[in-house]
């Protein structure tokens, strides 16, 4: 059953002219589908077009059967700054997204307050984010888009400022919450390894069109020592010989 469906997508922008062109993908409840490529391929246009931030200029977008007109309370949203409020504290930042609509529950905080936990943060929730490192506010970032439970969540290159290992560690971490909540992503990265690391499909974005799916055949839960196996490293040269191709 596929809960998000983009049909035929295409898009200009007056300054760029087509950056979308014939774009159809399917998310279903849980997967996690990695649109790679390079800067300009218009893989974040197809982000915005998917969570209603953009209208298709042809084409449309459906979740759960319904027509995606703008953003909805069944998504939630990372990108690669975490844009965090300097003035409130970390747990306040993460309840942020429900305070927004009315007075946050005690059920509501403790759901918060478990999310940082799980990101190895309850120590730190009464701090500012100016305290924070910077792989340390991209966990809380990714708490604040989950607490809300959406069906679905939408990501540009959220990690893409970390170090690596930093950036392994939060990949792991994204992956257990996810499962652990049911959640479907669209996530958009230029990282060949965490794309097969992450994803269940990775669609290979060149020129505003979807050149070559790939179905990431690998077990779940992943482990970070899958890095090093061969099947993830022939899943990896696959991507990268498709890459090649569009040059």
């Amino acid at each position: 059953m596929h809960f998000l469906h983009l049909n035929a997508l295409h898009f200009a922008y007056p300054e760029r002219g087509v950056v979308v062109r014939d774009v159809s993908l399917q998310l279903a409840p849980g997967e996690i589908h990695c649109l790679i490529g390079r800067s300009g391929c218009g893989k974040t246009t197809v982000l915005k077009l998917a969570a209603g931030l953009l209208s298709p200029q042809q084409g449309q977008v459906q979740l759960k059967g319904q027509a995606v007109q703008e953003p909805t309370a069944e998504m939630g949203f990372v990108f690669q700054s975490p844009t965090l409020l300097g003035w409130l504290s970390v747990l306040d930042n993460v309840l942020l997204p429900l305070s927004l609509h009315g007075a946050v529950t005690p059920a509501q905080s403790a759901h918060a307050q478990q999310l940082l936990a799980q990101m190895g943060l309850a120590a730190l929730c009464h701090d500012k984010p100016h305290q924070l490192s910077g792989g340390q506010q991209s966990r809380v970032a990714l708490a604040r888009a989950l607490v809300t439970q959406p069906a679905v969540l939408f990501m540009d290159e959220p990690f893409a400022a970390l170090d690596a290992i930093t950036r392994e560690d939060l990949q792991r971490d994204f992956l257990a919450l996810c499962q652990a909540q049911g959640t479907g992503v669209l996530f958009v990265t230029h990282d060949m390894a965490e794309a097969v690391y992450l994803a269940d499909q990775v669609s290979l974005m060149h020129a505003g069109r979807i050149q070559a799916p790939l179905h990431i055949a690998l077990p779940r839960p992943r482990q970070s020592a899958m890095r090093y196996t061969p099947a993830f490293n022939a899943l990896c040269e696959q991507l990268r010989h498709a890459m090649d191709a569009t040059l």
